[in-house]
């Protein structure tokens, strides 16, 4: 048995609080998701990214990962 829905959607405003790469946000209907994971070497790496250093306690607090302000042109 088939089934045909057709639909309209108008979304005013979205807010998504968080996403990660096995998230699926989904808009309407869908029949199959099907899970697809692809790995490629863009950069052309051949060996392991060196090992993190670990910040000490204070030290994420005093510097935000992500700057704030745009920077200034001049």
């Amino acid at each position: 048995m088939n089934y045909y829905i057709q639909q309209s959607i108008h979304i005013n405003l979205i807010r998504i609080e968080g996403i990660s790469n096995s998230s699926v946000l989904q808009i309407g209907s869908s029949g199959i998701i099907k899970p697809a994971s692809y790995l490629y070497n863009t950069g052309g790496f051949t060996e392991p990214a060196p090992e993190a250093e670990v910040p000490t306690p204070g030290e994420l607090a005093a510097t935000p990962a992500v700057p704030l302000i745009a920077p200034s042109i001049a």
